[in-house]
């Protein structure tokens, strides 16, 4: 499972890199500015983009054959192998639904705010997680709610 939030890391990482160098938004200028959210949209764009593109990749191999490993073992591990890239797909998948949401909240407005308090989430934390709907605060708070219902 670290090995799916890593990729997921290294294709946000890719997205960018792939944008225009040389803007950052920062914490000095106004919050959701016009310029903000258009690096935020450009960045979502083009993590889904990535994420698309890896799925097609996967898609591709899957399509090119069955998995022919003569020696048992090795079958079982290619078998392995698919059912982690399956998984990491599919994780993707739900991922690209919650960028089409973060796309509907900076065409709303709404981006870049608690849905919980309505507080500003952060440059830092959108930068680091462009999905992300609450502040570090309220989604604390909301993962110790979880963990107490689960317990019960």
């Amino acid at each position: 499972m670290a090995t799916a939030a890593s990729n997921d890391i290294d294709i946000l990482e890719k997205a960018k890199r792939s944008l225009a160098p040389d803007y950052v938004p920062s914490e000095d200028e106004e919050y959701m500015s016009a310029q903000q959210q258009d690096y935020f949209r450009m960045l979502l764009l083009e993590w889904k983009r990535s994420i698309h593109s890896a799925a097609s990749a996967t898609l591709q191999s899957l399509q090119d054959g069955p998995i022919r490993e003569p020696d048992l073992n090795d079958r079982a591990s290619s078998e392995t192998d698919w059912g982690i890239e399956l998984r990491t797909r599919d994780r993707q998948r739900k991922l690209v639904a919650k960028i089409d949401s973060a796309l509907r909240r900076i065409d709303a407005g709404e981006y870049g705010y608690c849905e919980v308090t309505g507080d500003p989430i952060g440059i830092r934390r959108l930068i680091a997680r462009p999905v992300a709907t609450m502040t570090v605060e309220a989604q604390e708070a909301h993962e110790r709610r979880e963990k107490i219902s689960r317990d019960d």
